[in-house]
């Protein structure tokens, strides 16, 4: 019996292109076509569950990333295939810690392709070798935001960051009870809100707050 297949990508011509080619190999059948992850999980409702979804990464309503994770959760024994333009590290990175087993380009020619499907089936995995360099060099290092966050927040000093979370404490601290609650000076404290505005460009007390809930320090 061939393997059944789902197919999830939001441009129509893309996915109607793809699904040809799937249907083409022998050993493989698309059963469910999807143009978002919303209409996937629709569709896996009242439809056998496939062997392995092929899921674009970039979609609205449901994107590729969410719709892998659910699928690890809630359907462990559907095997996803991350589809991309892109192969930046990044991308790759999200889509494994989402649990993706494998990734193929959009213009991923039928050998390929092929070889992707029956590598999922028979070990549980794919990567080219493009990706698994990419993945060598990357994986397990952050994103480019994880990136930015650690370097921004590398710039703080223990006592500036103190200083900040009592600024966003739900008590709306005054400055003098920051002081008070620090055991410093009122002037201590003034060198701590000066150094993080001349260091993030904020401006006001306000600006701090904004500026802990950007970069996760704080819940929006």
């Amino acid at each position: 019996m061939p393997h059944d297949l789902a197919l999830v990508d939001d441009h129509h011509l893309m996915r109607s292109g793809l699904a040809t080619m799937l249907n083409g190999l022998d050993g493989y059948r698309v059963t469910i076509e999807a143009a978002n992850g919303r209409e996937l999980i629709e569709a896996l409702r009242d439809a056998t569950p496939p062997a392995i979804a092929i899921v674009d990464l970039n979609m609205p309503v449901m994107d590729g990333y969410a719709t892998i994770a659910w699928l690890r959760t809630n359907a462990p024994e559907i095997l996803p295939l991350a589809l991309t333009f892109d192969a930046g590290d990044d991308a790759l990175v999200r889509a494994m810690r989402a649990g993706a087993r494998g990734f193929v380009l959009k213009n991923v020619r039928p050998p390929v392709l092929r070889a992707a499907l029956d590598s999922l089936v028979l070990t549980g995995y794919y990567h080219s070798e493009a990706v698994h360099e990419s993945l060598m060099q990357g994986f397990g290092a952050m994103t480019r935001d994880e990136r930015e966050r650690e370097r921004v927040l590398a710039q703080i000093t223990p006592r500036e960051m103190e200083f900040l979370l009592l600024v966003c404490s739900e008590d709306e601290l005054t400055y003098e009870q920051i002081a008070a609650e620090m055991g410093v000076h009122r002037r201590t404290v003034d060198n701590f809100r000066i150094a993080l505005f001349e260091k993030f460009n904020i401006k006001s007390k306000t600006g701090l707050v904004l500026f802990a809930m950007r970069w996760g320090l704080i819940k929006a």
